[in-house]
């Protein structure tokens, strides 16, 4: 028998959060595979948790303190999926990422595939457009569109990602360090120094919209004050003291002040950038 332990973290996304739940129990699994989700509730007030215990009763919910964010809750709910079973497998979902009903057989096929030594990535498209929104990333950040073969990612949004048990016992958990993003880029280039390999599976296997929300920091409508607010939230993707962080562990101390800098000076004067 294998067991596959899903990851999931919500913040008051209640439709969206049962909708992807009903999505991956409709999914085909292999003979003899089991499936365990561990779902972080971080502080959610549109009573999400007592929606997914009422339709999902089997849902292990774990309640957050409202400042964990995705990175950090996906690290709590891996936390106690480890300490609950030794399982084979862990699943990343998002809960805006809508599984086709073949996704997991797929993914663990692919797995397989490698004696279970690499990552497994699902590339998502637009529902509406069927265009690519989340992949892996070739090593100049562009996003890898999947074909009908493996396609090698430098590394990879965290939407919806298969790890074995063998790479966890190499590579481990997500670091904590990092609040909301970062976190699952920083893991696939973790995974690269240990030689482990990160894959698009075959095809794409999800639906998921992108996030194509303006950053607000780098708007020169928006005031000063609120930019800086923006910029040193959880929420951002270059908050300066994470992302140098980062780019010191993987890029080197030259590469991170300059982002450093040049992050501040757009802050500072968005109008240079168009």
């Amino acid at each position: 028998m294998k067991h596959i332990a899903v990851l999931m973290t919500c913040h008051n996304r209640k439709a969206s959060t049962i909708a992807c739940l009903e999505r991956l129990l409709k999914n085909t699994l292999p003979e003899n595979h089991t499936l365990d989700i561990f779902l972080v509730d971080d502080g959610s007030t549109d009573g999400t948790a007592q929606a997914v215990n009422t339709h999902y009763p089997q849902v292990n919910v774990i309640t957050g303190n409202g400042n964990l964010y995705w990175n950090r809750g996906m690290h709590k709910a891996w936390h106690a999926a480890a300490q609950t079973k030794n399982y084979d497998y862990y699943l990343w979902l998002n809960d805006d990422t809508y599984l086709f009903t073949n996704t997991l057989e797929v993914m663990l096929s692919t797995a397989n595939s490698t004696h279970n030594q690499s990552i497994i990535v699902a590339a998502s498209c637009s529902k509406e457009t069927g265009e690519l929104t989340y992949s892996g990333f070739l090593s100049t950040g562009e996003k890898i569109k999947p074909t009908q073969e493996l396609v090698q990612a430098h590394t990879f949004h965290g939407n919806c990602v298969l790890i074995s048990n063998a790479v966890f016992q190499k590579a481990g958990n997500l670091d904590p360090l990092f609040h909301h993003a970062i976190g699952d880029m920083d893991y696939g280039l973790r995974a690269i120094k240990l030689g482990i390999k990160s894959l698009i599976a075959p095809n794409f296997l999800a639906h998921c919209e992108s996030n194509n929300a303006p950053i607000t920091w780098c708007l020169k409508s928006v005031p000063l004050l609120k930019r800086i607010k923006s910029l040193y939230s959880p929420l951002g993707n270059s908050q300066p003291y994470y992302y140098f962080r980062f780019e010191l562990r993987h890029f080197g101390l030259l590469m991170a002040l300059k982002h450093l800098f040049s992050i501040h000076l757009r802050l500072l004067i968005p109008s240079l950038w168009k």
